[in-house]
């Protein structure tokens, strides 16, 4: 059971969300292939709402909320299919301090977290840090930073996005998005000491998160299309098949919400145990591969017009097939789940 105070700040963020999120598709139509791929002057207006700040501390100038009311706003950048990187620059502000955390909460600077050196690792890369410099190679890094914090096991370091020994190769994703592979060559960095497991853990669920807003926004989408549609003289929707998969779709939906809102739960009350880390895997894995599924379906039974480029629906799969694998895809999450389960209550 959701605390009725938790609920009521999650209803305050959906909503202020919305007002800036919308379902304007058309701005994300205009944005895709393009750098870094995203508005810095709506990013503003969401630094304003205080949304990177959101799980800081009110004593260190955050909002000082807890991952429940993080997953609803997550949820609500999924259905408007966010460009902006919201999850990433979160993920940052947990993880920096000072100066440093007061730039990125107020909008003066953002700094994405540059983590992952392998493809499917959802643990961070390898990096050396000598004489203040710091030398590591990043994979799947959103573009875009004024700079970036390369993310590892004990020690990050903050670095620059002109700095010199810093080498960016961006390339375009499915959805017309841009990330980039990013080589530091004794780049001059500052340190900063934190363990970064819980705050890519919480990016982990926000990610499954905004899948779930997608994919529940692509269904209404095509529910809505199927009740328009007239084919041999009736609704498409009378259709018992489609039916089906309509019914199929929402069931997906309704059981990946369950899972975000018990690993939430479960984490706001007993942080980052190896049980609460569980949930998480869990909730990321069902996110990921319900997301793929729905998505798909919903282009197909959109019939001809889902497989165009023009129809909206299609924007819905492209995004999936970039975020299904943030922080992790099915697989992964998978096995991290059965690395954990063993030490888990339900074992």
């Amino acid at each position: 059971m959701i605390p009725e105070d938790v609920l009521s700040s999650m209803d305050m963020i959906r909503d202020s969300a919305r007002g800036i999120a919308g379902a304007d598709l058309s701005r994300i139509r205009k944005l895709r292939y393009s750098s870094p791929g995203f508005d810095r002057a709506t990013w503003s207006e969401m630094c304003a709402l205080g949304w990177p700040a959101l799980r800081i501390p009110e004593d260190q100038g955050g909002v000082g909320l807890g991952v429940l009311p993080y997953t609803a706003l997550a949820e609500e950048a999924g259905r408007a299919l966010l460009p902006e990187p919201l999850i990433p620059a979160v993920l940052a502000s947990t993880l920096l301090d000072g100066e440093a955390l007061e730039a990125q909460i107020e909008g003066a600077t953002l700094v994405i977290p540059a983590w992952q050196d392998a493809r499917g690792s959802i643990a961070p890369g390898t990096l050396q840090i000598r004489d203040g410099k710091v030398t590591a190679t990043r994979l799947y890094v959103p573009t875009g930073a004024d700079a970036w914090l390369v993310v590892g096991a004990t020690q990050s370091a903050l670095v620059a996005a002109g700095a010199p020994g810093v080498t960016l190769t961006p390339a375009a994703t499915q959805d017309g998005g841009e990330l980039a592979t990013i080589r530091f060559e004794n780049a001059p960095c500052t340190v900063i000491e934190a363990d970064p497991g819980p705050a890519l853990a919480e990016a982990a669920l926000a990610t499954a998160a905004y899948l779930l807003g997608l994919m529940e926004d692509a269904l209404d989408m095509t529910v809505a299309y199927l009740k328009q549609r007239v084919q041999f003289g009736k609704t498409i929707s009378q259709f018992q098949i489609l039916q089906h998969m309509a019914v199929d779709a929402r069931q997906e939906i309704e059981v990946t919400r369950a899972s975000i809102e018990q690993a939430a739960l479960q984490w706001d009350v007993e942080g980052p145990t190896p049980a609460a880390h569980a949930a998480i895997s869990r909730a990321k894995a069902r996110a990921s591969s319900a997301a793929m599924k729905v998505t798909r379906d919903c282009v197909q039974l959109h019939g001809g017009i889902g497989f165009t480029d023009e129809h909206d629906i299609g924007l819905f799969l492209r995004k999936a097939m970039v975020m299904a694998p943030a922080f992790g895809g099915a697989r992964q999450h998978r096995a991290n789940f059965a690395r954990l389960k063993p030490v888990t209550e339900e074992a």
